[in-house]
């Protein structure tokens, strides 16, 4: 019997296709990243209308720094006025922000900016929307691996490494406060990860759409949740392993 999953958890996405679809519009790349910043809020609240505990977004990842200057200049911009216009909206709707990612790239200013806006936010629980900027899964897992080194060592309490498991790595990962992923989407027809979350991801659900993230609405968003609760989630384990009370947003 295969067990009732009716709203995942956990929400991460790879946000692909902004560039892709202004071009097809004949516009230029930026106006789809300037799009792609209101389906952001509208996918926001959506996950936060449906309970979903955990929304996170590849923004911008250590590979990024590869495009034109122009363009990575234009997302520094769009990240910061997108910080300053929506920071209030998400406070009052009760949802933390969290960045995570290697920060100490970005300039001072938009450093400052980021911690002002997670202090703000820091008391809300009704969601949490985790931005990933600049980030790399292969960065998250070797920061983890050297902070769990230099913390066993500052503590007088060099590693066994016969006696090192996941959950010693794991509480140092960026995302360590939240559970790892239900559901993967990613837009704009590309089918692979990225090097996003590869600690994470182990079992999570994977959805690849075609449609590019500035026509991803909130029809699109429903069927990636129907197609969800299709799924069998067996963690390793045979379906009549998995026979168990069905669960609902307030269980998990």
């Amino acid at each position: 019997m295969q067990a009732t999953i009716h709203i995942p958890q956990h929400i991460a996405i790879v946000m692909d296709g902004n560039g892709r679809w202004a071009i097809q519009k004949g516009l230029p790349r930026i106006a789809g990243h300037r799009k792609g910043v209101e389906v952001v809020r509208d996918i926001a609240r959506a996950c936060a209308e449906r309970g979903i505990a955990y929304l996170t977004l590849f923004a911008f990842s250590s590979e990024n720094w590869r495009r034109p200057k122009e363009e990575v200049a234009f997302l520094m911009r769009l990240f910061t006025n997108a910080l300053e216009r929506e920071i209030g909206q998400l406070h009052e709707n009760g949802i933390r922000l969290r960045v995570i990612g290697d920060l100490t790239r970005f300039e001072p200013s938009l450093q400052r900016q980021i911690q002002r806006a997670e202090a703000k936010t820091a008391h809300n629980t009704r969601m949490t929307l985790t931005v990933a900027a600049n980030y790399g899964g292969r960065w998250d897992i070797l920061q983890a691996a050297r902070r769990c080194a230099s913390n066993a060592l500052n503590a007088g309490r060099p590693i066994s490494l016969s006696a090192l498991n996941e959950a010693d790595i794991a509480k140092y990962l960026a995302i360590a406060y939240a559970p790892e992923p239900d559901l993967l989407i990613r837009t704009g027809g590309e089918q692979r990860i990225s090097n996003f979350l590869l600690w994470q991801l182990a079992y999570t659900e994977l959805y690849f759409t075609d449609t590019f993230w500035p026509d991803f609405n909130a029809e699109a968003f429903a069927h990636a949740l129907h197609w969800y609760r299709s799924r069998e989630r067996r963690f390793g384990s045979i379906s009549a392993q998995r026979e168990a009370p069905a669960y609902s947003a307030k269980a998990v």
